[in-house]
């Protein structure tokens, strides 16, 4: 779960977080936060030592275990304010009230869900108004990217027309289009009100590559978060950030059901 690709990611995607709450929410305000399939707790352990409430839910025992240990080590403060939970994320409407949450992090998971739309109409209805629903999913609109870089060209032109791909872990999972996630999002009553490019530049390198130097390591950062915010680099990242905004403007009648599709997996990589 390490390497520059991990690191990359979840640098990103923990700042851009930041920024969201930040814009949406007073400074200080301790918010509750849901991690729906959480991984190894990365987003969810960060969060909390910013004094948030945080519950992560996440259906592989063996990543839940991971996040449990990484917990155990932090201050007796922080663990307090952090609750893991065994469950899958198409089913938080049995663990949760509708409302429960300012905050909903689903990041690299909907690659492994067939059909999402339900799931992503729970995930807004546990939001409160205002709450910030934020997706981190594989780029649809580039994914001849990756096998065009490699010399793959079979694989570069099946890629533009299709959603589907095989990801380095060997799973068949699936991409989303800004597009599709967009209506989507209104359509559930969470509109899109910003979103990122993430790993523009660096989703070639290998999962278990060397973190370069420190000051290499904040120029690549520089360079990947400045081009995730700006296109065309972002619509070409391997990576999409979305934020969503329960009752946001735009935002008409919630419907429970959209236009995508399938069951989460492992939460991580979303390769």
């Amino acid at each position: 779960m390490g390497g520059l690709r991990n690191a990359v990611r979840q640098e990103l995607v923990g700042r851009q977080v930041d920024e969201q709450i930040a814009q949406r929410f007073p400074v200080g305000q301790r918010l509750r936060v849901l991690d729906v399939g959480m991984g190894q707790g990365t987003q969810a352990l960060r969060l909390a030592r910013a004094g948030h409430k945080v519950t992560g839910l996440e259906q592989d025992a063996g990543m839940l275990a991971v996040a449990r240990e990484a917990l155990a080590a932090e201050p007796e403060g922080i663990r307090a304010r952090v609750t893991l939970l065994e469950g899958d994320g198409r089913e938080t409407g049995a663990h949760f009230l509708p409302g429960s949450f300012d905050v909903v992090l689903c990041h690299g998971v909907l690659m492994y869900v067939p059909e999402p739309d339900a799931m992503l109409a729970g995930l807004a209805r546990m939001l409160a108004p205002g709450g910030l629903l934020s997706l981190l999913v594989r780029n649809g609109d580039a994914l001849a990217m990756r096998p065009g870089l490699d010399g793959d060209w079979k694989g570069a032109l099946a890629a533009f027309d299709s959603t589907d791909y095989t990801n380095r872990l060997g799973l068949d999972v699936r991409a989303d289009r800004l597009a599709g996630l967009t209506a989507t999002l209104s359509g559930i009553g969470a509109p899109l009100q910003s979103w990122y490019g993430v790993r523009v530049f660096t989703d070639g390198t290998e999962a278990g590559e060397v973190l370069p130097p420190d000051e290499e390591l904040e120029r690549l950062l520089a360079a990947e978060d400045r081009a995730g915010r700006i296109d065309p680099y972002r619509g070409v990242a391997a990576l999409l950030h979305l934020c969503g905004v329960r009752g946001g403007r735009g935002s008409p009648p919630a419907r429970p059901f959209l236009h995508h599709g399938r069951g989460p997996g492992p939460a991580e990589p979303p390769a």
